[in-house]
């Protein structure tokens, strides 16, 4: 027993705490829907406590990682691995044997549970890992294994004794072609999480369909927002648009995440209603990539409450969003999608952004002077698991440098214009230019290389090659297409490869952004 009186009034906050009170509270309620599955508030917990007693040996306080699409084993995960005392690792799903192999290395993963459906990508991974992790098959078609283990498990729950203690660790390409591990504490993702349920209106009716991928920024920390609201998770194990209008239908789903490309997909499915009938509004948080104005007024016809965010891996996602104001609801539409297009202002628990010329000055707020985001508040990162030169880099004053660049209008909402230029946003995910041009420069016909994303309708951006051939070489689109596919994930490989001379300036440096403006002038040029 603590008898510090001072304990009275303090207690390490973490995520994990949600779901004790949401099976206290809610325990005979409908807490994840997964196909035909569906499991109470009381029956989730028990899972995940039994998740973390099979663990806790296995890991033995070392990370444990996870590779599976959005299932109810995700969300057993989330709180399941952090109980067990470990921290978790979640691998995005359409990542190379390469990409896999130096995740599992770099964040010295003891375990790795799996989906059946990617037997093959781990079997090459084991297979070419000298100390590869014990492996727990977990999922449709594991011919319950998964199963047996958690009820052959003794339940148990280890809470963070310093809410400033590791939870997970998120990878991300950053803008260097190496992933670099996003360090994340119990207290950030409580309290982003608890920004998320504010800023949402989650409540105990709601019930959230999993568009967004769990993998990334563990959902953008819904697994623990949805939670803890008391809300209904339902599984998307694949963003398919005929599926998830059924689920919105038979499970009365009222909020889901996603990217541009997500809504597009919804918007533009032939399943599609005029206009949402639901009791319910549906809420939809964008991020990954801005959405167009006219994608906004697309979805709001339909009935479909779209809420632009901002936000990195550092930053646990959504770390910015247009909190909008009862007054803009009554402008005409084309207003109104204006306004909804903006990136806005920060969450309830970070601080104002900042936005810094090249001076280190932060610009005036004019809505037209362009500078670099820098962000700070409790939703940010411990830093870059193993690279502590990478995290002074990022933030060398207390303030992270994002990368990105963007205006402030006069009334203090923050508006995205461009990314750094090195960042290709394809349907939400980071693309590094640099790696593609990496993986395209080790073909032995190529001589030089510049990749730069160009306007896709269904992804927002998609890499595009600009390749200078070697003398005498030979080589065609699709060699070097098929050659990148054979060392990186398939969404990084460019959808277009272009031979030529490339554009330089007076000291022979590529100029990257002629061959982005080329791209981007020509889509306007076919829209007008």
């Amino acid at each position: 027993m603590n008898s510090d009186p001072r304990s009275l009034s303090f207690e390490p906050l973490s995520p994990l705490s949600f779901l004790d009170r949401a099976a206290a509270v809610h325990g005979s309620r409908i807490a994840v829907v997964d196909g035909d599955r569906r499991w109470t508030y009381a029956e989730f917990r028990d899972r995940c406590r039994r998740l973390a007693g099979a663990l806790a040996p296995l890991a033995e306080g070392r990370p444990v990682a996870i590779l599976a699409p959005n299932t109810h084993v995700m969300l057993e995960a989330a709180h399941g691995v952090p109980w067990a005392g470990a921290p978790l690792v979640t691998i995005n799903t359409r990542l190379s044997a390469d990409e896999v192999i130096y995740i599992l290395e770099h964040s010295e993963s003891a375990v790795l549970l799996h989906d059946p459906q990617l037997d093959e990508l781990v079997t090459t991974v084991v297979d070419r890992m000298a100390q590869p992790p014990r492996l727990v098959r977990a999922g449709p078609g594991d011919g319950g294994s998964y199963e047996n283990l958690l009820a052959e498990a003794t339940p148990m729950g280890i809470a963070p004794a310093d809410e400033r203690s590791l939870l997970s660790i998120n990878y991300t390409s950053g803008t260097t072609g190496r992933p670099k591990g996003v360090m994340y504490h119990h207290r950030g993702a409580y309290l982003q999480a608890l920004a998320m349920v504010a800023h949402t209106g989650l409540t105990a009716s709601s019930a959230y369909l999993w568009t967004v991928p769990m993998f990334h920024c563990n959902g953008w920390t819904f697994p623990w927002a949805v939670t803890a609201a008391g809300a209904k998770h339902v599984c998307l194990p694949k963003v398919d648009a005929a599926v998830a209008w059924r689920l919105i239908r038979e499970d009365a789903v009222t909020h889901l995440c996603g990217a541009p490309a997500v809504l597009s997909m919804l918007v533009n499915a032939p399943e599609a209603p005029d206009r949402h009938a639901g009791s319910d509004v549906i809420r939809f948080v964008i991020g990954g990539a801005p959405a167009s104005p006219s994608l906004l007024a697309a979805a709001d016809n339909m009935g479909i409450d779209v809420t632009q965010v901002y936000g990195l891996t550092e930053t646990y996602g959504p770390a910015m969003l247009c909190d909008w104001h009862p007054e803009w609801s009554k402008l005409p539409t084309e207003d109104r999608s204006r306004l909804r297009a903006r990136q806005g202002v920060a969450n309830f628990v970070g601080l104002t952004a900042r936005v810094v010329g090249t001076d280190g000055r932060d610009v005036p707020a004019d809505g037209a002077t362009m500078g670099e985001i820098l962000l700070r508040g409790n939703n940010l990162m411990l830093g870059y698991f193993k690279d502590e030169a990478a995290t002074i880099a990022a933030a060398p004053d207390g303030w992270f440098r994002s990368g990105d660049l963007g205006v402030l209008h006069p009334d203090g909402y923050l508006e995205l214009r461009d990314r750094s230029k090195d960042v290709i946003i394809s349907g939400g995910e980071n693309i590094t230019s640099i790696e593609v041009e990496q993986a395209i420069a080790s073909h032995p016909a190529v001589l030089e290389v510049a990749v730069v994303g160009a306007p896709d309708d269904r992804w927002g951006e998609v890499p595009v090659a600009f390749v200078v051939l070697r003398p005498a070489a030979k080589a065609s689109e699709q060699d070097i297409v098929d050659h990148v596919r054979s060392r990186l994930a398939r969404f990084k490989v460019p959808k277009r490869v272009v031979f030529g001379e490339l554009p330089r300036t007076s000291t022979g440096k590529i100029q990257k952004h002629v061959l982005r403006e080329r791209e981007w002038a020509g889509r306007a040029r076919r829209i007008a």
